[in-house]
């Protein structure tokens, strides 16, 4: 008994992306670790580290683990869309290190500059891989003429 794919061979697999340059590869590790960080940052303040009440708000972490696949696959839009999400939790840093005292101010500096880098991360990545497919489309139709 013959499977129908060994029966019938599709076409040729067609090559697949091209591997990611190393500046791409290092602003997608900044930015998942980033990200990973702010959601570790986020439970531990609220669960743990300094619980401001019942504990509900852990749940605003749960945002931030939405786009964790997008940026594990390389998708474009989710490194744009994280770069506008990040700055919610930005501000509910600099809120609480300008209102909250003791450890509470010094894990919400740790939020802020965990959201710079991630910014900073989303955006290099958006620019490295715009900048890298120009230079792959002019390859291209250079070669093509």
């Amino acid at each position: 008994m013959t499977s129908s794919s060994a029966a019938h061979p599709g076409p040729a697999a067609a090559p697949g992306p091209e591997a990611p340059s190393p500046v791409v590869r290092a602003t997608r590790n900044a930015a998942v670790a980033s990200l990973l960080g702010l959601i570790v940052l986020g439970l531990a303040w609220e669960l743990v580290l300094a619980p401001t009440g019942s504990g509900m708000l852990a749940l605003k972490v749960l945002p931030l683990t939405l786009p964790l696949a997008g940026l594990l696959k390389h998708r474009m839009y989710t490194y744009r869309w994280v770069s506008l999400l990040v700055w919610l939790y930005f501000t509910e840093g600099v809120v609480r290190a300008v209102g909250d005292r003791g450890l509470s101010a010094v894990l919400a500096g740790v939020e802020i500059a965990l959201c710079l880098v991630l910014f900073a991360a989303c955006a290099a990545h958006v620019r490295w891989r715009l900048r890298e497919a120009r230079a792959r489309d002019a390859a291209t139709a250079g070669v093509a003429r």
